[in-house]
């Protein structure tokens, strides 16, 4: 067996190849990140052996910069081992005192870890084609996050120009309000705007909720305002909804590509009862391949979801922490997809009376019902089974 161990970075990769019993067949040695720099790699490979079989090529995941080297090396055929950096950090540091840290010394760690490592599980066709999912979701993740902040903004803005307004709308964040902000951004020039106009305005955002009833209670209300008038925080929150507007549309054509994806891969997690393509999707994308999990236990620990041990001596914890190590993504999609499971789900919303009646707090009850709706994704994923009550 031949194994290479490749530190990558941006513009270069530290490259390492051991044999079997771990003798350095190639120094460590760099190429760069083009494809030449991919066929003088593939060059030194192909001097050792022709069978891939006999090849083990392991790399970190380093953000995004990895992706294209990992394709090229599943399109040439080579089995290859994606790593957690913080497995290859800690491995690193136990094979010596001395504190060395250099990007060839990362290259032969990686190595040498495909070398002692048996429970290391090669990247498969599935997980890559699973990194468009995972982009997305994220992607979205990212976008719902800063409407968020905006949607804050909103509420800010209007406290200063028109702070009445709050009690007559049940939220800000609505068509008809928007719409009217938009063109009557403070307290003034509502109450200096055409009711005709208003009226108008409010029916068709809202879509024949609100009329003139509705339009000489807000002009009433922006006469008698404290909202302070300031040309820039209207100019602020003007462009503010209109940035709302653009990232719910994007976000919308986001959704539009995931639930396509989510239809080809027809995953039987969305049968249960609280889980669709949004939640889903980004379970399926960050785990990737289930098949490279031997049990839901490591599913669990991948997720950063099984409890700390800490023992020594006559010590042992009593207080055990979850570990929050890898994917925070994943975590966010198996604790808000539970929490709407213990909803719509008769089993887990018992299980979850269960745990509160223990004199659990809500968050802990909901970590348990995660653990156990984890298992039951791993099980159906692995079957192809839908779910059954």
């Amino acid at each position: 067996m031949f194994y290479i161990g490749i530190d990558v970075a941006k513009d270069k990769h530290d490259c390492c190849i051991l044999g079997s019993d771990g003798e350095i067949l190639f120094s460590p040695f760099t190429i760069p990140n083009t494809l030449y720099g991919f066929d003088e790699l593939y060059e030194k490979i192909g001097s050792l052996t022709d069978d891939v079989s006999e090849i083990k090529v392991g790399l970190e995941a380093t953000g995004h910069y990895h992706l294209n080297l990992l394709r090229s090396l599943l399109d040439n055929g080579l089995p290859s081992f994606v790593i957690n950096p913080l497995h290859t950090n800690l491995f690193r540091k136990g094979q010596s005192l001395r504190k060395t840290k250099t990007d060839k010394v990362d290259a032969a760690s990686i190595a040498m870890m495909l070398l002692t490592d048996k429970t290391l599980k090669p990247y498969s066709e599935t997980s890559y084609h699973n990194e468009e999912l995972k982009s997305l979701t994220r992607y979205r993740f990212d976008k719902v996050q800063e409407r968020s902040r905006l949607k804050v903004s909103v509420s800010r803005l209007v406290s200063i120009l028109f702070p009445e307004l709050e009690k007559m709308v049940p939220t800000f964040h609505m068509n008809s309000v928007y719409a009217l902000l938009s063109e009557f951004p403070g307290a003034s020039f509502i109450a200096d705007a055409h009711l005709t106009r208003l009226k108008n305005l409010l029916y068709e955002a809202s879509k024949g909720h609100y009329g003139r009833d509705m339009a000489i209670s807000i002009r009433n209300a922006a006469r008698a305002s404290i909202g302070t008038t300031m040309a820039s925080k209207s100019m602020e929150l003007r462009h503010t909804i209109y940035l709302i507007q653009v990232i719910s549309d994007e976000i919308n054509e986001i959704e539009s590509a995931i639930n396509t994806i989510m239809d080809s891969i027809d995953s039987p997690i969305t049968t249960i009862p609280g889980i669709k393509n949004r939640m889903g999707a980004m379970i399926i994308a960050e785990i990737g391949d289930f098949t490279r999990f031997d049990s839901a236990d490591q599913v669990l620990a991948f997720a950063g979801l099984s409890p700390s041990t800490y023992q020594s001596g006559q010590l042992t914890s009593s207080h055990s922490r979850m570990e929050k190590r890898g994917s925070k993504y994943l975590r966010y999609a198996l604790f808000n997809a539970t929490q709407y499971v213990c909803i719509w789900d008769p089993t887990f919303k018992t299980y979850l009376a269960k745990k509160r009646s223990e004199g659990k707090h809500y968050y802990v009850a909901i970590s348990h019902a995660c653990k156990k709706l984890v298992r039951l994704i791993y099980r159906m994923q692995i079957t192809g089974e839908a779910y059954r009550a």
